[in-house]
């Protein structure tokens, strides 16, 4: 290799001439041809390269070996490019506009985070969220901010007489969400209109006749079952409860065609005590369209606790207010089977 780069005129550096001269190879083995096409019995031994003048001889030719130049590293470094910086004062207006700045980018940036550790998690699991519900809330919220749908002036919260008692006040909700199942909201508020001239109070509905009962909230859906409801209801109320509803919401679900969604409204509306979720056929059908279950529910109670499972307490309240006005203010229509069993426990 070295008689080889001394042929072709390379430079040889001093570190290879010392490994020659250690070598043992050189030392005890006679000198060998090389590989060259062109050699005639050319060879390099250890007396023909010298370390102390940097040279070796070749064929009678003496070549001089160029020894290998060292960059230090501050000479390196001094060959870098300086960048002059220039500091300007900014006022404090700015300043607290960018500190705000990074602040939202914060939030941003844990807003993904937490959207992206949801997104890993399946439903059902602690953590787990829609994706993107926020935005969907804030746009129904858009949509019903005329609150111009029916159940806003004729839901149970306006059935009741303002003027009356605690106790009246509380069973006009109950009778109302009674009378509301299967029924439209315009056709419930008439009904509870006639009640309430009559004289809607526990007393009164027992000593009214059936037949009576039946004229006073005719047109509802399944009127009859429901005069049955009514006065089973109003006996229980008489004789358990003084004449009040049910303080706990497994109590109120005892009550005669009372169903979980009735019982969470009139608890909420009643009582002013967030104890659930009311869905009933169109929350729980929304709910699955929306993707807000998870995975597809068969019933309203499972959508009940499938959505209590991500959605924040603080908007358990306004979400049956805000999906039911959905089947009132839509054109489109869809036909319902309800059977007389639905009706017996309204959801």
């Amino acid at each position: 290799m070295l008689a080889r780069g001394l042929r072709l005129g390379r430079p040889v550096s001093r570190h290879l001439c010392y490994k020659m001269n250690k070598s043992e190879y050189f030392q005890n083995v006679s000198p060998r041809k090389t590989r060259s096409r062109n050699q005639k019995g050319s060879s390099v031994s250890k007396s023909e390269v010298s370390c102390e003048d940097n040279s070796a001889v070749f064929n009678g030719v003496k070549i001089k070996i160029e020894e290998e130049k060292e960059v230090s590293l501050s000479r390196k470094l001094s060959r870098r490019k300086h960048v002059n910086v220039k500091y300007e004062d900014q006022p404090v207006e700015g300043l607290l506009t960018s500190v705000k700045k990074e602040e939202e980018d914060h939030s941003v940036a844990q807003e993904y985070l937490l959207e992206t550790e949801s997104k890993s998690l399946k439903p059902g699991q602690a953590g787990w969220e829609p994706p993107n519900w926020r935005e969907v809330l804030e746009n129904i919220r858009k949509m019903r901010s005329a609150r111009d749908a029916p159940v806003d002036n004729m839901g149970a919260e306006k059935c009741m007489d303002e003027q009356a008692t605690p106790e009246v006040r509380r069973l006009h909700v109950l009778i109302s969400l009674m009378l509301s199942s299967q029924t439209k909201d315009e056709v419930t508020h008439a009904a509870m209109e006639k009640l309430r001239a009559h004289g809607l109070t526990v007393d009164n509905v027992l000593a009214t006749d059936d037949a009576t009962l039946g004229q006073l909230i005719y047109p509802v859906g399944f009127w009859k079952k429901k005069v049955t409801y009514i006065k089973k209801t109003c006996e229980i109320l008489k004789r358990d409860y003084a004449g009040d509803i049910p303080p706990t919401l497994e109590l109120m679900c005892k009550l005669p065609g009372v169903g979980p969604k009735m019982a969470h409204l009139c608890m909420d509306i009643g009582w002013g005590k967030l104890t659930g979720i009311g869905v009933d056929t169109h929350v729980h059908r929304i709910s699955n369209r929306l993707g807000w279950t998870g995975k597809s529910t068969k019933t309203p109670e499972d959508t009940r606790k499938a959505l209590e499972s991500w959605m924040p307490e603080e908007i358990w309240s306004e979400t049956n207010l805000l999906m039911e006005p959905r089947k009132q203010v839509t054109k489109k229509t869809v036909a319902i089977k309800i059977t007389t069993e639905e009706c017996d426990k309204d959801y």
